[in-house]
């Protein structure tokens, strides 16, 4: 017999749904490309639409590991976000702000 995960989640503790809380978040703030597509609802004819391009090159670019800022930038922002370049050192965060007017 199936459950609603509703019931399942009002059984467990406080400290577990924390946890698988914190889980949810971590997963969500990083991923590829195409999950992060997917997780926006979108598809990869979708986005090219929006792009004004073919949807075989949506799916060769969420395969690159290694792309031009510019073309990331138009890729996010067609999905409806903002992408910012932040270099992480141990004493602090700096944000690159060559990149914001590209």
């Amino acid at each position: 017999m199936t459950k609603k995960f509703s019931e399942l989640r009002s059984k467990m503790s406080p400290e577990r749904r924390a946890r698988n809380e914190a889980l949810v978040k971590a997963a969500l703030a990083e991923m590829p490309l195409n999950e992060l597509r997917y997780a926006r609802g979108l598809s990869q004819k979708m986005l090219a639409e929006s792009l004004h391009i073919q949807q075989p090159a949506i799916a060769k670019l969420e395969k690159r590991t290694d792309m031009y800022i510019s073309t990331l930038r138009s890729h996010i922002n067609a999905m409806g976000g903002e992408l910012e370049v932040i270099a992480r050192f141990p004493d602090g965060d700096v944000r690159i702000s060559n990149f914001s007017q590209i």
